[in-house]
């Protein structure tokens, strides 16, 4: 692929909803330019486009796992195949190791007891302990992404340890770690592993936070829901009362990928690069995060992306929402400044792209011609 970067330039509307939300439940917000508007977290925004159903159909087998639990798994699974307790723990615990710090059971009671000082009574104190002896023996201590090679590699030793009931050698655990990996999720959004800087992997994705192009108020739903037993001859109360905080508006979306990196991160393979572009400029297009789908059904689709591919320096467009878009007409003005920011920026500093492709829901462009130009 010649052109060295795809930038892309999202606006997409979302009705009432809460995709996103902070620790007190409120959807999530930015000040930008003086006035409050929504945000999604590029967090919220990569996983959802990970692990949607897009990515899994269009790369399944090259899309790795983000867990903590995998050496509970393979613990499990070598003490149902009779090993003994002790050696399963220990075992597991060796062959997570390369990834990251495990907690033991052993970690994970010292931790209770520095805490129980801070516990008010006697009872809460009762309940920690308990969830102590609940604690799982092996335990990474953060989130640790595997590639689908790592993950098989890991299982499959297991599964042979269990069966000849010896340890795993230094040599076969050192093996468990890869290099060379075809997990495309990683080769987007990177890895790092503390402990094995050699195995890091730089991210060829960078997403930015989506903030709405005009200023916002969140809003609050005030519901009651009714008990269905309740005849009303003794009470004619609600059975819960509630209030869930919301918003709507028009995102805009700013997202850089290296493609060189990409394929570099894939080991060359420009085929496995090229699908997997498509797959995430199509999930990045049509996939919204999952919070509170339930009670919004806030599915959507991008009213307008454009895609741009070049050896230039990226730049973001956020600059045209600096000021706030008057709420009358938002899709329209928004999609009328993000190309008026463009051509000035264009003027100013010399074209930031070598070609370009508009979909603008309405007006020209479709998915099919979109995905194509992004593999150009």
């Amino acid at each position: 692929m010649k052109e060295r970067f795809l930038q892309l330039h999202i606006l997409t509307a979302y009705p009432p909803s809460n995709v996103n939300r902070d620790d007190m439940g409120r959807p999530k917000t930015a000040v930008v330019g003086g006035a409050t508007r929504l945000r999604i977290s590029s967090q919220a925004l990569k996983r959802a486009w990970r692990t949607s159903d897009v990515f899994e159909t269009a790369l399944k087998g090259y899309v790795g796992t983000r867990t903590k639990a995998l050496g509970e798994e393979i613990c499990q699974d070598m003490i149902n195949s009779g090993v003994s307790e002790k050696n399963a723990v220990t075992w597991a615990t060796a062959m997570v190791a390369p990834f990251g710090k495990v907690e033991t059971e052993k970690d994970a009671k010292k931790e209770a007891e520095d805490e129980e000082d801070a516990i008010a009574s006697t009872e809460d104190v009762a309940d920690k302990k308990k969830k102590t002896k609940e604690t799982k023996k092996v335990h990474l201590s953060q989130l640790v992404h595997f590639s689908p090679e790592e993950e098989k590699a890991v299982r499959e030793l297991a599964k042979a340890v269990a069966a000849r009931q010896f340890a795993p050698t230094d040599h076969e655990i050192k093996d468990l770690l890869k290099k060379e990996i075809s997990a495309v999720d990683i080769a987007l959004f990177g890895r790092m592993l503390a402990d094995s800087p050699a195995n890091n992997m730089d991210a060829a994705a960078q997403v930015a936070h989506a903030i709405t192009t005009h200023k916002i108020s969140v809003e609050e739903d005030f519901f009651t829901a009714v008990d269905d037993l309740n005849d009303g001859q003794e009470d004619r109360g609600s059975a819960h009362l509630g209030v869930t905080e919301f918003g709507s508006g028009l995102f805009y979306t700013y997202i850089c990928i290296n493609r060189a990196l990409l394929s570099k991160n894939l080991q060359g393979d420009e085929a496995l690069a090229q699908k997997t572009l498509k797959a995430f400029v199509e999930a990045a297009a049509t996939v919204a995060p999952s919070g509170k789908q339930n009670s919004f059904a806030s599915h959507v689709r991008a009213s307008y992306v454009l895609a741009e591919l070049g050896n230039q320096q990226p730049r973001s467009l956020s600059l045209a929402f600096n000021n706030p878009v008057h709420p009358n007409d938002v899709v329209s003005q928004s999609i009328q400044i993000v190309e008026k920011t463009k051509g000035d920026l264009d003027k100013a500093y010399g074209s930031c792209s070598d070609s370009e492709y508009v979909l603008n829901v309405g007006g020209d462009g479709n998915l099919d011609g979109l995905l194509a130009f992004v593999v150009s």
